[in-house]
């Protein structure tokens, strides 16, 4: 039987354990893929610190993990467009911290060859973010954008979507952070007292629009930066909706996967990379968790189960 990590109570990754359990059938519509990896988001600590109960009441025991890339082991009912040894990835139907998972075919696209497992498996949830939120800011070749949490998953793929739209990007990180985001095209800012003067050295005129996806009390500085709350769109700080700022939630959307196609695409390009800050074994699933949780990760955390 497959292995897969999984927790019968809501609490710290004490709570998670790695268990073998029954294999899985995809149902119509679904394949079952053999997981070659699994991006971390904070949406896994999260669920299992039960803070997401009310949005997200799981039946316990339960697993983690929702990004995915594989290979197609078994087809469901009425799926074509995928065969079995097909590499893909995407978001899974079921949880992808284990070495067999289910997904819907529709929310799956093609894994490039010589696309690395890691990268391919970090890609779903902050990619199709990252082209969604780019998407709703409307941001335009020639106009400034600030990124707060610049380094993070999301924040650096959504430095690259713009950048490739003829954006100039302006992010915020640690200074430890400032070469990785010079290396993707990022002008670097350090976060915290000051960053108003230290964004105006940059863009004297202020900024055209502000992701904000560190949710450390950023808000005033982005509006003022920005001229008006109206192109300030936050990830996290949903406590800021009378501000006027934009809440952005459901991450890439129910249909993700025109958004993860175009991540993969600008990926083919050459004019975007995926930064993998760390990979774990299947059984390390819980420092993961807890290295998510800490924050301050220079690209993307992923469980390879295999």
């Amino acid at each position: 039987m497959p292995l897969a990590a999984q927790f019968s109570e809501y609490g710290t990754t004490d709570e998670l354990t790695v268990v073998e359990v029954p294999d899985k059938s995809p149902g119509p519509g679904q394949v079952r893929l053999a997981v070659r990896a699994a991006g971390v988001n904070p949406i896994d600590w999260k669920l299992l610190s039960g803070a997401m109960r009310a949005q997200m009441l799981l039946q316990l025991p339960a697993g983690l993990g929702s990004d995915v890339a594989g290979v197609v082991d078994q087809l469901g009912e009425g799926v074509s467009t995928w065969q079995v040894g097909d590499e893909v990835l995407g978001s899974s139907a079921s949880p992808a911290f284990a070495q067999s998972a289910v997904a819907d075919a529709g929310a799956l696209v093609a894994k490039p060859a010589g696309l690395p497992w890691e990268v391919a498996g970090g890609i779903a949830g902050a990619g199709a973010t990252a082209w969604t939120v780019i998407d709703d800011l409307a941001l335009a070749a020639g106009e400034t954008l600030l990124i707060h949490a610049a380094a993070g998953g999301v924040g650096t793929m959504a430095a690259q979507v713009a950048l490739a739209r003829g954006a100039r990007v302006i992010g915020t990180a640690g200074p430890d952070k400032h070469e990785l985001l010079r290396s993707l095209g990022v002008e670097p800012v350090t976060y915290g007292e000051g960053l108003a003067d230290r964004v105006r050295a940059l863009s004297p005129a202020g900024v055209d629009a502000v992701l904000d996806a560190s949710g450390r009390g950023e808000i005033p500085v982005s509006i003022e930066l920005a001229g008006g709350p109206e192109r300030v769109l936050t990830l996290v700080a949903f406590d800021q909706a009378a501000s006027g700022v934009r809440i952005h939630v459901g991450g890439g959307g129910a249909d993700s996967a025109p958004a993860v196609a175009g991540i993969v695409g600008l990926i083919q390009e050459g004019r975007l990379r995926v930064p993998v800050a760390r990979t774990f074994p299947l059984a390390d699933v819980a420092a993961a968790l807890e290295l998510s949780r800490a924050g301050h990760v220079a690209g993307k955390l992923v469980v390879l189960p295999v």
